[in-house]
């Protein structure tokens, strides 16, 4: 699956103010229930709350894929968010996190959610590819990075 199917312009999001894993988690539940009338951002908060107490989304070298299905969810949804700051994610080797892709999945989508976490745990094991991302110079260039194979 293609991430432009996921992810729009408005939903790359550069800069952003971490402070905390659950502050973060806050404002993205807040954020894109703006954006998506359909969801709740308390719902978002709590499932991507829930998740991560099952095991931090926090991959490595300064990588998070914050991930759960939602009820009101009808499509697969991408969020990619360029921290400010370094935040601490619980992530499996200690470092803090300052590149995330939070993805949302109708709760019936088991196969399409694999196939997106294959395919950002692909993209985000590419060095070069993760240095593109910390060195763009805009939301802009990050959604291009994305998009373009």
């Amino acid at each position: 699956m293609l991430l432009n199917s996921v992810l729009t312009p408005l939903r790359t999001l550069d800069g952003v103010p971490g402070g905390s894993k659950k502050r973060l988690l806050e404002f993205f539940g807040k954020y894109i229930s703006q954006q998506i009338s359909t969801l709740d951002s308390i719902e978002v908060f709590d499932n991507l709350i829930a998740r991560e107490r099952l095991g931090s989304t926090g991959v490595g070298e300064g990588i998070a894929i914050p991930h759960c299905r939602v009820k009101n969810c009808t499509e697969s949804i991408g969020t990619f968010i360029r921290l400010k700051d370094k935040i601490d994610f619980d992530a499996i080797d200690g470092k803090p996190v300052d590149l995330l892709f939070v993805l949302l999945v109708p709760e019936e989508a088991n196969d399409q959610h694999l196939n997106l976490l294959s395919t950002l745990a692909e993209k985000f094991s590419n060095p070069e590819f993760c240095r593109l991302l910390r060195e763009a110079p805009n939301a802009q260039e990050l959604y291009q990075l994305w998009v373009t194979d």
